[in-house]
């Protein structure tokens, strides 16, 4: 007998694969099989895809208003609206749901021109321009915060807060927060998103250098570089006798959260997400000039709680850095608060529920 099929959409980013994955992982316990629509290749983040295919379909995003640049993403939309209609017609899934991002858009319109149900999920605390123009036309609308912007004209009773997936893999590596001693070792770790951010390269190593040295000497520093700042990055460190482990990319990055005292990150939603499952105390710094401000919303949530610190890419100077690194590691209450903070908001059932809403949607 054949498993029951769901098809899931996401885009290119880690913040749309990594609950994809988490999803996947759940429902493929429950008996389903799963197929993933993407853009990209979906192993590009050094993990396979946890279901039974994986399928690239053609999709844009509008860069530029001239009449060249518009006819081009309305002609690869298209193409990709019609090999996603003849796709789901050939695999004929009995829910599909969407992680966000234009790339979900081809795959979800052809679901409706079908007649398969679908479910979109917002990771963020402002729902996307993607998912606005997808929610109306959804079966249902999966939401990871209390308050989420621009759902407001939504269909009450399509929306379910089930928070945001996250891996087996994070939550693998969950485990108590224990402060760092008042003297003893101070594990950091600084990442910018799947892409890297070079803001960090720029601004931490100055940051950390302008510690007092038995701060500096207390530092164990796990960073995320990209390949062309890895050679000034690396010099700094060894110029100010900071222990840094570099690299432009770690594969087991949830068991490095849940060894660090205290996280330095970009805001996305996959990032919040597992730091709070995990109860990290985080100082996040928002991408700026993001058309929705997600990111800083993200933060700010965050913040409110008590389980992080916001800072604006604006404020982010190597000065301000210092000051807070030094602070937080001279009162080890004060990041343990934190943690704890961190945890209360964490949603570490999140993958149940939502799989849970696509099993009552399949019924």
């Amino acid at each position: 007998m054949n498993k029951p099929l769901v098809m899931i959409a996401a885009g290119g980013t880690g913040g749309h694969l990594f609950p994809a994955f988490a999803l996947s992982e759940e429902l493929g316990r429950r008996g389903y099989d799963v197929d993933l629509i993407t853009d990209v290749r979906a192993d590009q983040y050094g993990v396979d895809f946890p279901g039974r295919a994986a399928h690239q379909v053609p999709s844009a995003t509008l860069r530029g208003r001239s009449p060249v640049a518009v006819a081009r993403t309305v002609a690869t939309l298209l193409r990709g609206l019609f090999d996603a209609r003849t796709l789901i017609r050939k695999q004929r899934p009995s829910v599909m749901v969407g992680f966000g991002g234009y790339p979900t858009v081809p795959p979800l319109l052809a679901a409706r021109l079908t007649g398969v149900p679908f479910i979109v999920h917002e990771a963020n605390a402002v729902m996307g321009r993607a998912n606005r123009l997808l929610a109306r036309l959804s079966s249902k609308i999966a939401v990871t915060f209390e308050r989420t912007k621009h759902s407001e004209n939504a269909d009450a009773g399509k929306i379910a807060r089930v928070g945001m997936p996250v891996r087996d893999a994070v939550l693998k590596a969950a485990a108590p927060y224990q402060a760092p001693g008042g003297s003893g070792a101070l594990s950091l770790l600084v990442f910018g998103g799947s892409q890297g951010a070079r803001v960090f390269a720029d601004i931490v190593p100055d940051a950390l250098a302008g510690l007092a040295e038995d701060t500096r000497r207390r530092i164990r520093l796990v960073q995320q570089v990209r390949e062309e700042d890895m050679d000034r990055v690396r010099a700094a460190y060894d110029a100010a006798g900071i222990t840094a482990e570099l690299d432009t990319f770690f594969a087991n990055l949830p068991k490095r959260m849940a060894d660090a005292h205290l996280v330095v990150a970009r805001s996305g939603a996959s990032t919040v997400a597992e730091t709070t499952v995990l109860g990290r105390p985080a100082i996040y710094v928002p991408l700026p000039h993001a058309l929705d401000n997600d990111q800083l919303e993200n933060a700010t949530r965050v913040q409110d709680v008590g389980g992080g610190w916001c800072i604006e890419q604006k404020t982010f100077t190597p000065e301000r850095l210092s000051e807070e690194i030094a602070r937080l590691s001279a009162d080890p209450d004060v990041l343990s608060r934190a943690a704890q903070a961190a945890r209360s908001i964490g949603e570490p059932a999140a993958v149940a529920k939502l799989a849970d809403v696509v099993e009552d949607l399949g019924r």
